[in-house]
């Protein structure tokens, strides 16, 4: 006995047919995009676990020994490196000491008059009409033009014959001119990197507001003029909160460069007058580079990690302090 098939579903079985080939040459072309994917990306992957995590291991392991780096073989001693660090030593704590206080100042001040600075700034540069992109441009050239050049044209400036005194001078403000320079007197030396720092981390922060505050619906600033709400009542109250997290990131970019960053403190006052403006990162590079051949490269790596957990600990505290408001 023969059963037709009816018309339609013969033509229904042959487009399943059709449709089941199709979408196997789909998974296996998308197979083959994978394979070639991860063939690309295999050697950044092999990269970096050479690089950085073998490196990052072997960090660790460098914590616990007694080594300057050329000797054919090290002293394990296990914890001591960081116990001499904190308190044990009598030699090694308390420039860490003093250099933790001066980061403690940095991380502070810094990140504080960036978002003091920079929030303003960008309402400014926000509400501008002409000029938009000349006056951006300007206000970034700070951040792409940092570096070694910058931070002796810094020095430069803040020599006792610079400019800066030399202005004050003919302000008729000769009584607030630093006849040492700015950087040879102990108690502005640390402000003054301070100020340079911000200097330098103001731009990108502005940038940031800016990018955030062009994301914000102009109908809640609006609803709150109406209401009455002045010009600052309406940026604090409505405007600030939306850009809590833009803050957040702000505030953790300057804590990174607190705890680890140390070039301009190297380049401009290498830590004096007197180890006044030495800080963690630079106290990490002296124990590192500057010892003389001492064993102290163990010390370095032990405060490196030190930092490290400082700054995970920063960056957790600020992520639930975010969450939580």
């Amino acid at each position: 006995m023969t059963t037709d098939v009816p018309p339609s579903l013969g033509a229904v079985t042959v487009t399943r047919g059709r449709a089941g080939r199709g979408s196997g040459r789909r998974r296996r072309y998308q197979g083959r995009e994978v394979a070639w994917a991860y063939a690309f990306v295999a050697p950044a992957i092999v990269l970096f676990a050479v690089m950085g995590v073998y490196t990052l291991f072997w960090g660790l392991q460098l914590s616990f020994v007694r080594w300057n780096g050329l000797t054919p073989t090290w002293i394990w001693v296990g914890v001591q490196n960081y116990l001499d660090l904190l308190w044990a030593s009598p030699v090694f704590s308390p420039p860490v000491r003093a250099a933790a206080t001066n980061t403690v100042w940095v991380m502070i001040a810094a990140p504080l008059l960036t978002v003091v600075i920079s929030f303003p700034l960008a309402l400014a540069l926000n509400r501008a009409r002409r000029f938009v992109g000349l006056l951006r441009s300007v206000y970034f050239v700070p951040y792409i033009t940092t570096g070694i050049a910058v931070y002796l044209a810094w020095q430069y400036v803040l020599e006792p014959n610079g400019a800066i005194n030399t202005l004050l001078g003919a302000l008729g403000l000769g009584s607030l001119a630093q006849p040492q320079g700015w950087l040879g007197n102990p108690d502005t030396a640390l402000p003054t990197l301070i100020v340079i720092m911000v200097w330098s981390a103001v731009p990108v922060a502005t940038l940031l507001y800016l990018t955030g505050l062009q994301t914000i619906d102009p109908a809640l600033t609006e609803a709150a003029q109406i209401d009455g709400a002045g010009w600052w009542r309406v940026n604090l109250s409505v405007v600030w909160p939306l850009l809590r997290g833009i803050t957040a990131v702000i505030v953790l970019l300057n804590l990174r460069d607190a705890l680890q960053g140390f070039q301009i403190f190297l380049i401009m006052t290498d830590g004096g007058p007197g180890d006044h403006t030495n800080v963690l990162g630079l106290q990490t590079y002296r124990l590192a580079f500057q010892s003389e051949l001492a064993p102290t490269l163990g010390l370095a790596s032990a405060l490196g990690w030190m930092l490290f957990l400082a700054a995970l600990v920063v960056a957790f505290v600020n992520l639930r302090v975010t969450r939580e408001r």
